[in-house]
């Protein structure tokens, strides 16, 4: 039985018993099972000699050939370097399926799977708990001396050092998702170039907090009409920990506050006058796409989508079982009522040797 406590992750990816012939990666920082399926897989081809050949396998494949996993992973290469096949935990790749293949002998090739944020007593995480030759491998978000070795990882890399308090403030704005914290500290080394030492200024000026960045992301894209982003971003908000209900109270404050301005824009106030009232204020890195918005959407279609997301609220509340669906289902009207709201918005635009002005 072999179950890798999150603490130990790191000294595992660093050397991986040979014994082990599948390991599961799984949690709810989605970024960080990503990235270290990513790196043992990589580890494992470079210790093969000729390398190992590293394969990607998604649902769609395996719909087209459902023996393709078994024969990638059992097929002995004639001329050495073992296969690394990579897949995602779906409705082809279950514990059911995999059953067979980590139950018999040792596998030729090795098997990495990612998953999402899997319970003690679900299927594929006991499975691979209870085999001899598999590992799972719980990745939540960074903290404490994860949090602080990616800090020192990528900065190191660039030949940056840190103050002790901007390390204090990097800490509290980052770790809700691996992928989000390493781009932000990427981003903060590419700006702090030259610099010789990041500072709290840094840190201010071009870190944002990496959840409320998650959030962001799927309100900006359904405030937009973009749903195929706005659902995407918001499976990434909820396998890194952030609740549905919490999401849905997130669109509708949103959404207040893009009313509050827009009713100060028909009162015939300037925008920045607005922006620089409004309590709390928008984040600097936020007021371009918040401006758009107010642009879009009218007095009428905020009262309207607003009282939409409140039927949405009480529904999750009443039956938490299907929050997400609700939230989802928001999402997807949301951007719709957005793309309409773009519609009219282009059909009513000034017609040639008119006035094109904005009303503000």
């Amino acid at each position: 039985m072999v179950a890798i406590k999150t603490q130990n992750a790191v000294s595992f990816l660093a050397k991986p018993d040979p014994a082990l012939r599948a390991i599961l990666f799984y949690g709810s920082d989605v970024g960080s099972v990503s990235e270290r399926a990513q790196k043992l897989a990589a580890l494992y081809a470079a210790k093969e000699n000729p390398p190992g050949e590293i394969i990607r396998l998604d649902d769609q494949d395996l719909e087209n050939d459902p023996d393709r996993l078994s024969v990638e992973l059992l097929t002995v290469p004639m001329f050495g370097g073992s296969k690394i096949v990579r897949t995602v935990a779906s409705r082809r790749v279950t514990a059911a399926s995999l059953k067979s293949l980590l139950g018999g002998e040792p596998l030729p090739g090795i098997l990495i799977v990612e998953a999402g944020n899997l319970k003690p007593d679900e299927g594929l995480r006991g499975l691979f708990e209870k085999s001899a030759a598999a590992a799972a491998i719980g990745c939540y978000a960074d903290e404490g001396a994860a949090l602080t070795g990616l800090i020192s990882e990528v900065l190191t890399a660039a030949g940056l050092k840190i103050t002790a308090d901007a390390r204090e403030e990097l800490t509290a704005r980052l770790g809700a998702d691996r992928a989000l914290s390493r781009s932000e500290l990427e981003k903060l080394a590419l700006y702090a170039a030259g610099a010789g030492t990041v500072d709290i200024d840094h840190i201010e000026a071009i870190v944002g907090d990496a959840s409320e960045l998650a959030v962001d992301r799927v309100l900006n894209a359904a405030a937009m009409g973009d749903a195929g982003a706005a659902l995407a971003e918001c499976d990434r908000a909820l396998a890194s920990g952030e609740s549905a209900q919490l999401i849905i109270l997130m669109v509708q404050r949103h959404f207040q506050r893009l009313q509050r301005a827009r009713a100060g824009i028909d009162a015939g106030r300037s925008m920045d006058d607005i922006l620089r009232q409004m309590r709390p204020p928008v984040h600097f890195k936020q007021r371009a796409v918040f401006e758009r918005q107010c642009r879009l959407w009218s007095t009428s279609q905020l009262g309207h989508v607003i009282s939409r997301i409140g039927i949405a609220a009480k529904a999750a509340r009443l039956a938490s079982s299907l929050e997400v669906a609700h939230t989802e289902r928001l999402l997807l009207e949301v951007a719709r009522m957005a793309r309409q709201a773009q519609s009219g918005s282009q059909s009513s635009a000034p017609a040639s040797g008119q006035s094109s002005r904005k009303p503000f």
